[in-house]
């Protein structure tokens, strides 16, 4: 049965001399593998529709119980070049794509995160402050995915951390990396892994839960907010995923040409 869907291109496998096996975040299908005959070769039908990072309209062939349907076609809608050719925003993308690779079952839909993933690489393309698209992209993943950190109230006491305002944004919370949760002082302290965030970052951490995408080209953040939370965030991923921090060229080799 023939199918048609819209897909970002996340990841390509060689396969043989000319084939390549290609991983989608589809929009009705959420990750999905497909084959797709000979696009290696100079005259190929798919031209450079399967580069990674490439939005694209596919059709696909293959049984319901398919694990890897046949790639029929595959038609640029938006090509990201310029994510591609600029290597600061091409590492930012290859690593959201390696967490959606990592977090994400195949075969279940998940538009809210293709949503997510389509408005990240559209704002990564424009000239806009790109460190907060890339520390919105997994905060906001995490929350669809239902893995996000607790940096609202104590993981311990469940006491509400910013009922009593201080005087200032700079006071310090801690966030224990191997709870998942910023714990109160009262609660005592943890011997784990620590971060400290500032009351200024975690209100500004609940506000992005609740801002659409679209807002992001309005915000100006402070440094300071920034830096705090993705330090949290990542710290949080790794935890969940049980690995260390990847070098810049490892992360782009296993998009690039995952074996």
């Amino acid at each position: 049965m023939l199918k048609r869907t819209e897909g970002i291109v996340l990841k390509t496998t060689v396969f043989g001399e000319a084939d390549l096996i290609v991983a989608f975040l589809t929009k009705d299908f959420g990750i999905m593998r497909g084959f797709a005959k000979s696009p290696r070769k100079i005259k190929s039908r798919f031209g450079s529709s399967l580069e990674p990072l490439t939005y694209s309209r596919l059709s696909f062939m293959g049984k319901e119980d398919s694990n890897l349907p046949r790639i029929t076609q595959s038609d640029i809608i938006k090509p990201f070049n310029t994510i591609r050719e600029d290597y600061s925003s091409f590492l930012k993308a290859a690593e959201i794509i390696d967490i959606a690779l990592r977090f994400l079952p195949e075969r279940e839909p998940h538009p809210e995160l293709f949503s997510l993933m389509l408005g990240t690489l559209k704002g990564l393309e424009r000239e806009t402050d790109d460190r907060l698209s890339y520390l919105y992209h997994k905060i906001k993943f995490l929350q669809i995915a239902g893995l996000a950190p607790r940096l609202d109230m104590c993981g311990r006491c469940g006491c509400g951390l910013m009922e009593r305002p201080s005087a200032h944004n700079r006071t310090k919370h801690i966030f224990y990396v191997s709870h998942g949760a910023v714990i109160c002082s009262e609660c005592g302290r943890d011997t784990g892994q620590a971060v400290h965030i500032s009351e200024g970052a975690l209100r500004f951490y609940a506000s992005l839960l609740k801002w659409p995408i679209m807002s992001l080209e309005r915000i100006k953040a402070p440094e300071m907010f920034i830096r705090d939370l993705a330090l949290a965030i990542d710290s949080h991923i790794r935890y969940v995923l049980g690995t260390g921090p990847a070098s810049a060229d490892a992360v782009i080799y296993k998009i690039m040409t995952a074996k």
